[in-house]
């Protein structure tokens, strides 16, 4: 195991820089997703880090060594990719060993860590089979197992879960987390769904065109978002973003929007006349009497819970709640807010206020 130092890392292709001073700690034993959307960089930075991608400036070191000029080979370091890249005329034995007979290791040490890594991944009764007779799934933990036989100080995953089924990829978190935990082995693992990210990780670095946004613990990032970007990305449905001013309802401070939807706020140092964007996540809204009328435009129930999406004067907010509401579109509703979960951003710089 190591820890890994990502310190003030460009990268430039041509006179296009497409990072931009990125900085990561990442701890012996942790768990770190890269997410962000698509050209974010989050690809490029575990590239680097692989050593398949040069680095322009800054430095990258896993545990002691700065392994800027060091081959990927000489970095003991393994990576999983998003297509499995199995060998379709050998076994899976033959594949999960191949690292290591390349490496001319003996053949009883090949068999030994095959055997290990088989158990661990539950593949033990595949071994004489071939990857087209494996689901997709197991193809993928055939390649995972590729990866732990090398024993290497730091995992890589790059996306390894987009080619799989909605129901697959979330037995395959609960399986790469589990594998985490026994192991105990470094991870920095890729993928642009926050669900993953805010899943599986111990520490979460949002990144948006090659800037590193934020870096926290999954509930950090969803309790105390820096700006509209990370609040935007991180939570499932997304939050709810109003733009308005902070203006005065009897006595106290209240959000106005641009359409005229009067909203409740916490305290705050804003000041009236400010612009702001008012931010509620549709899980911190609940229906009921005395809430801010609404006009109901689609309900989406899912079972365990309703989606509502309503208007008031223009303004679209989404509700996410658990009991199971039977309102029409067209119909009037109430959303209570409650101001100790409202986010408050500044309407120009789109930072945390």
């Amino acid at each position: 195991m190591a820890n890994v130092t990502i310190d003030n890392v460009v990268k430039r292709y041509g006179s296009v820089q497409v990072m931009h001073g990125v900085n990561v700690d990442i701890e012996d034993g942790e768990f770190v997703v890269l997410v962000g959307p698509s050209g974010c960089g989050k690809s490029t930075l575990l590239r680097m880090l692989a050593g398949l991608e040069e680095i322009s400036a800054g430095a990258i070191s896993i545990g002691d060594r700065v392994v800027n000029d060091i081959p990927p080979k000489e970095r003991d370091i393994a990576m999983v990719f998003q297509s499995y890249a199995l060998y379709p005329h050998k076994t899976v034995a033959d594949n999960i060993g191949f690292p290591l007979k390349m490496a001319k290791r003996p053949k009883a040490e090949i068999d030994e860590k095959v055997d290990k890594a088989a158990a661990v991944l539950d593949l033990t009764p595949y071994l004489a089979r071939y990857p087209k007779e494996l689901s997709g799934g197991q193809r993928q933990r055939v390649a995972m197992g590729r990866a732990i036989v090398r024993d290497p100080q730091v995992f890589l995953f790059d996306e390894p879960l987009s080619n799989l089924d909605a129901k697959l990829r979330v037995t395959m978190r609960v399986e790469i987390k589990e594998l985490h935990q026994r192991l105990g082995t470094t991870i920095v693992y890729v993928t642009h769904d926050q669900i993953e990210a805010m899943t599986m990780a111990d520490k979460i670095v949002v990144m948006r065109d090659g800037r590193v946004e934020q870096i926290g613990s999954p509930l950090d990032l969803y309790d105390n978002p820096n700006n509209v970007f990370v609040a935007g990305f991180i939570g499932s449905p997304s939050m709810n973003f109003v733009h308005g001013m902070v203006g005065m309802k009897d006595g106290q401070k209240r959000f106005v929007s641009d359409g005229g939807t009067v909203l409740p706020l916490p305290e705050t140092d804003a000041q009236e006349g400010q612009q702001v964007i008012y931010g509620i996540r549709p899980e911190h809204i609940t229906v009921g009497d005395g809430g801010v009328p609404m006009n109901v435009v689609v309900v989406e129930p899912t079972g365990s819970e309703t989606q509502i999406f309503a208007k008031s004067s223009g303004d679209l907010i989404d509700a996410l709640v658990k009991d199971r509401i039977f309102a029409r579109p067209g119909s009037e509703i109430g959303f209570v807010i409650d101001p100790v979960n409202v986010h408050l951003f500044d309407r120009k710089t789109e930072e945390r206020i």
